[in-house]
């Protein structure tokens, strides 16, 4: 590993790993989760200002595969798995951007994350021939893109957990519409059940050595770097046509899809503040007004993705910054929107701009909202998660009227879906396991 980068645990007790061996554990032996080293300083002008996504990505992920059998595979990976756009769009009022995530199979910015990690683990070797489970838990987009991912990919299982009742009816519908090597579980509990479950099951060695499993939930460094990827291609973009940095504001739950926004200004690109929009789930934003970090269970909110009481990339988050609180806090600031709150600002878009979003990315125009009322004229970046067909029965009858549903997923609510019920206890999931380990 002396030529390599190497991967270590947020929690400093397991051994250091090869990039490779991180996306195929998932989850690190002692519990916690995969970093490299050091992060590396990137130079902008480095990266080709005609280049696409793919483009960007592979020079960005350069220096974390670095040394790795996967390194000389990289630009295929790239141009296998961002094959779609993730414009950057301005917003014909309120001088902003919206950063538009869903043009992917799924219609939700899990799929870029889903399909780099497929593309990995298609190319990684495996001394074990018995087929690969791959675990997600998911609290609405997470395992449908991972499903679209890996479906019908040879020697894989997918095993997609999401909690009973609390993702809307199309989501469910995508989760349970694969087939084939994809099997969706409904958990009679909520999302951070479905997290905990995944997680012991990860860590259960006895388990693991019966069922070979790995994740493919935001905890796998597989689909956090390349959620990088689309964050210094917008950034790179403004700052190439403008000569400043672009602001983000990022819809966050469970964390991964801002850390990969504040990796990215870590490296050295111009991104500038970034600021987290979280729904009436307050763990983070207590935690940014100055409370101790505790997590708690989840409440269930129309922004339903984002219902995590216990951020699983905190971990991450809290290394970014050397395990300095003081210094996190002076660095990012979250703020909860409720319920009240996202029907107000989808209603209100759709009627003065005919501007329709999802639920997740009213949070985060909700906060653009109250910046620009406060007299904050600079550039700022809203992310757009999901297309907004995905929440019919929230989005519909504010604005009166049917929203257009993406092709991709039109194709998918034809299709039948079925999903078994499970109970929200860790030893159904291994339970279930060794009673359906493939052959």
């Amino acid at each position: 590993m002396s030529d390599s980068v190497r991967y270590l645990s947020t929690r400093g007790r397991a051994p250091a790993a090869t990039l490779g061996e991180a996306i195929a554990a998932g989850l690190a032996p002692d519990g916690g989760l995969y970093v490299p080293e050091r992060l590396p300083v990137l130079d902008p002008s480095r990266f080709d200002a005609q280049g696409s996504l793919a483009d960007t990505a592979a020079t960005l992920l350069a220096p974390f595969f670095d040394g790795d059998p996967l390194a000389a595979e990289l630009p295929a990976i790239c141009a296998e798995a961002l094959d779609f756009p993730v414009p950057l769009r301005a917003l014909p009022y309120r001088d902003a951007q919206v950063l538009e995530l869903f043009h992917g199979p799924t219609a939700a910015f899990k799929d870029v994350g889903a399909r780099f990690l497929a593309a990995c683990l298609r190319r990684l070797p495996r001394a074990d021939a018995r087929p690969l489970t791959i675990l997600v838990a998911t609290s609405g987009d997470t395992g449908a893109a991972v499903g679209a991912a890996f479906h019908r990919q040879p020697n894989v299982r997918v095993v997609i957990l999401y909690p009973d009742g609390l993702v809307s009816p199309r989501q469910a519908h995508q989760l349970g519409c694969f087939g084939d090597n994809v099997q969706a579980l409904r958990v009679a509990g909520r999302f951070d059940d479905c997290q905990r479950m995944v997680k012991a099951a990860l860590n259960d060695a006895e388990l693991q050595l019966a069922v070979p499993l790995s994740s493919a939930n935001s905890i796998s460094l597989g689909r956090l770097l390349p959620q990088m990827s689309y964050y210094a291609h917008s950034a790179l973009g403004w700052w190439r046509e403008h000569g400043t940095p672009l602001n983000f504001i990022v819809p966050t739950g469970n964390l991964g899809n801002a850390l990969a926004c504040l990796w990215v200004r870590a490296l050295g690109l111009p991104v500038g503040e970034v600021r987290l929009a979280c729904n009436a789930n307050a763990t983070l934003p207590e935690f940014f007004a100055g409370h101790d970090y505790a997590p708690r269970e989840a409440v269930a909110t129309l922004a339903n993705a984002m219902d995590v009481g216990a951020p699983s990339n905190f971990e991450r988050l809290r290394w970014t910054f050397g395990g300095d609180d003081a210094a996190l806090r002076q660095t990012l600031q979250a703020e909860s929107v409720d319920d009240a709150s996202i029907r107000r600002t989808l209603a209100a878009h759709a009627r003065e701009h005919g501007e329709v979003f999802c639920p997740h990315t009213a949070t985060a125009v909700h906060l653009l909202d109250r910046l620009r009322d406060s007299g904050d004229t600079r550039p700022w970046a809203a992310v757009a998660t999901a297309h907004p067909a995905k929440f019919e029965q929230v989005v519909e009858p504010l604005l009166g009227h049917p929203v257009d549903v993406p092709p991709a997923l039109a194709a998918m609510l034809q299709r039948s879906a079925s999903a078994a019920p499970l109970a929200a206890a860790d030893t159904a999931l291994k339970h279930w396991l060794r009673e359906r380990a493939p052959a």
